[in-house]
């Protein structure tokens, strides 16, 4: 990433908007709708635990309604409904949903590998669409769906919440700025510790319950958890990696599953940047983290979070910039990392909100059907690196 010029007052601006606890959104305001219109009929199609999060959500949005449910696995149905009301309809097979005339638009939460079919059929049934990531399983139905989503004249969004947080949005304007440098190297990871099994009532549904754990369902850690970190990366760099490289495993958990329980990646992008994504199953230390490195700085975030590491020899330059504190200063000198503080909301709301605000204005997402695409073929890049221990090269064919 080229490093960018600042001026005195723009690097002002940006130390006070480090420090200073600006409110650059406020929660409560956002869920107050500015429009009169009848409320936003959403259908979900999947209610499993990503389902009923984002079910759970509507409750607190007037201005959109959810109209229906649908779901193959009767326990999940029942238990999405009580985010509705009495008008609210099941659906066991979500092609009645897509007839629902009541349904504006779909949330798709369903397994990764059903979710190219199932957006396709709703775009096909003229609904608006916000397809959970990864957006796509594989190289074609990711081509498939980008020309079918340009050509549908229907909203379609990608659900990389990180896309819609006001704070990854403000870190994003710090880095493009040039507030930490030219920036060489991206460290992210998203480590658990445990087997990421759900509990099954019935032996009989444990694939569709589990499905995370098999191949032809899922793209296990790297398209459920690596996903959001990739789609962060791409946005800052404004590209997608030219190679991929990775090493993964089945290691610790023998219990017949199908897809790694620990993932390795190394990305290189078009101006030499090298970004890392790690995700593992057995140990937890640090959870969720992105480390961005520049030549005058470090930015590293969490879910909700964020803080800035001034580097040695910037502090002398920074020592004369009014807008950052001497408490600030201290912190850097010593070593330690100042907050980036912005009021905002949950990440998964705000995506939400911006879904219903780019349908009524009729506008195109930031995450979208062609930045999900490149996730997902990013994703599968990953897959196939690690699967068959080679270099994957983005390649014309991609291209969409």
């Amino acid at each position: 990433m080229k490093e960018k010029g600042i001026s005195r007052r723009n690097f002002l601006s940006a130390g006070m908007l480090l420090t200073g606890g600006v409110v650059l959104s406020d929660p409560v305001s956002i869920l107050k709708s500015s429009y009169n219109d009848s409320p936003l009929g959403i259908g979900i199609i999947g209610t499993g635990s990503r389902g009923k999060g984002l079910a759970s959500l509507l409750k607190d949005v007037p201005s959109i309604k959810l109209v229906a449910c649908s779901d193959i696995l009767p326990f999940h149905l029942k238990e999405a409904m009580q985010y509705g009301d009495a008008d609210t309809r099941a659906y066991e097979d979500y092609h009645a949903l897509l007839d629902d005339k009541k349904v504006d638009a779909v949330i798709i939460a369903t397994p990764f590998g059903t979710h190219a079919e199932i957006a396709l059929k709703a775009l096909e049934a003229d609904k608006h669409v916000f397809c959970e990531k990864t957006m796509s399983y594989g190289f074609g139905p990711t081509k498939e769906l980008v020309q079918k989503s340009r050509s549908s004249g229907k909203i379609f969004q990608t659900g990389h919440q990180y896309h819609s947080s006001k704070l990854y949005h403000h870190v994003h304007n710090l880095i493009k700025s040039g507030y930490i440098g030219e920036v060489a190297h991206i460290e992210s990871q998203w480590n658990r510790n445990g087997d990421w099994r759900r509990k099954v009532p019935d032996p009989k549904w444990e694939k569709l319950v589990n499905w995370r754990m098999y191949r032809d369902m899922s793209g296990g850690l790297t398209a459920e958890l690596c996903s959001h970190q990739i789609d962060f990366v791409n946005w800052i760099t404004d590209a997608h990696p030219v190679k991929v490289a990775g090493f993964g495993g089945i290691d610790y958990w023998k219990d017949g599953r199908e897809t790694y329980d620990n993932v390795h990646l190394v990305t290189e992008y078009p101006n030499g940047l090298k970004a890392t994504f790690t995700s593992l199953t057995t140990n937890a230390k640090d959870d969720y983290l992105i480390t961005v490195r520049g030549n005058k700085g470090t930015i590293v975030l969490d879910y909700t979070k964020a803080w800035l590491y001034a580097e040695h020899k910037r502090l002398s330059e920074l020592g004369i910039v009014d807008g950052v504190s001497g408490a600030t200063r201290k912190a850097w000198q010593s070593g330690e990392g100042s907050p980036i503080n912005v009021t905002h909301a949950d990440p998964s709301l705000q995506a939400l909100l911006d879904f219903e605000e780019n349908i009524r204005k009729n506008k195109t997402p930031l995450s979208n059907a062609e930045t999900g695409a490149k996730v997902s073929v990013v994703v599968q890049m990953a897959l196939n690196a690690m699967d068959n221990n080679t270099v994957e090269y983005w390649k014309e064919e991609y291209n969409f």
